[in-house]
């Protein structure tokens, strides 16, 4: 079941920008920002627009009959992916399906007053709907990211956050996506790190009916949260590390999105981040306290301070992993960790 919104904290919109004005604006910037019309001259927007069986067999036609995952909750769940009573699992069942089935699934259940909730969740098109990619491109992005499809009726995917910096395209329907930034993470209420429903951790607090005796500080969170409601053809960009929670809102929703981490250029693929806060966790959460502070102050000297050198007064061939992250380097210590990790 939707949520009502939060707060009416505006998100920033731009409307009509050329390709190189959004990349220095927007996907240089740190916060969110609304991209309203972005694709709307996408074929796929057009059919989106006109009718759910109109998109549906738009889908169809390129639809090359291999499996996605899909993930489908009882009626009972009012559509919130989540843990189950006791957190031992999900709230819902993963299937791999052919996209034309899933197709089939949201146009029958688009018939029922209350339907299960099914989605087809991070696909790559070009596996599955080779051709997609041609007919509605995004040259802002260059050709480098491969796009993914989200597909299914109404459904929320609670608050969590990605390592990549995102832009999400709604081709048909409608979503809400509630934003809170990152320091906001101790008024979230995130659950387990290596366990959560989304591959990434989530909040806990239900948006829909926040349980303030148990998440006290979410109230703080809610003066936080900054909302925005696309319609087809609208875009969003969402910093990397900016929680999220995103809302399908009608019978029938499908969204495209790209991911790419550190510089749109870059093609050396970065490790993931989260990783190495587990393994902080593993090595450091156990330390006496004043050893963690320690370890404290030599992570924000080597890693977090971003104004300081710290291997200006080593000679540049001698500086070894302190040195400049070329993919070279990159590799040295991915093959070093992988042998101390053994």
């Amino acid at each position: 079941m939707p949520s009502q919104p939060i707060t009416s904290t505006p998100i920033p919109e731009v409307v009509d920008l050329d390709d190189e004005t959004l990349r220095r604006e927007v996907l240089g910037s740190a916060r969110p920002t609304i991209l309203r019309g972005l694709v709307k001259h996408w074929p796929a927007v057009r059919h989106g627009l006109a009718s759910p069986l109109a998109i549906a067999q738009y889908l169809a036609d390129h639809d090359n009959g291999s499996q996605v995952q899909a993930v489908m909750t009882p009626p009972d769940q009012h559509g919130r992916l989540f843990y189950n009573a006791d957190m031992s699992g999900f709230n819902f069942m993963r299937n791999q399906l052919p996209l034309s089935t899933v197709l089939e699934q949201v146009l029958r259940y688009s018939a029922f007053p209350n339907p299960p909730a099914v989605a087809v969740q991070s696909s790559p098109i070009p596996d599955c709907l080779p051709g997609f990619v041609d007919e509605n491109p995004l040259p802002l992005l260059g050709g480098r990211i491969v796009p993914r499809i989200w597909l299914g009726n109404a459904i929320t995917t609670p608050a969590h956050f990605d390592e990549s910096s995102n832009i999400a395209c709604v081709v048909a329907g409608r979503r809400r996506f509630t934003l809170f930034p990152p320091e906001q993470i101790g008024n979230l209420y995130i659950g387990p790190l290596d366990h959560a429903p989304t591959g990434t951790p989530i909040s806990l607090v239900n948006f829909a009916a926040p349980d303030f005796e148990r998440f006290p500080k979410f109230r703080d969170a809610m003066a936080a949260a900054q909302v925005a409601e696309l319609a087809p053809g609208d875009a969003i960009h969402i910093p990397a590390l900016w929680w999220h929670q995103v809302e399908s809102l009608a019978g029938f929703n499908m969204l495209v999105n790209y991911w790419w981490r550190g510089a749109l250029a870059v093609d050396d693929p970065l490790p993931s981040a989260l990783d190495s806060l587990l393994h902080a966790l593993l090595c450091l959460k156990s330390l006496p306290a004043e050893e963690r502070r320690g370890w404290g102050a030599i992570f924000e000297h080597y890693v977090f301070d971003a104004q300081r050198d710290a291997a200006a007064h080593i000679p540049p061939n001698r500086r070894g992993s302190l040195g400049e992250m070329t993919p070279e380097l990159r590799e040295r210590l991915r093959a070093l960790l992988k042998e101390r990790l053994r």
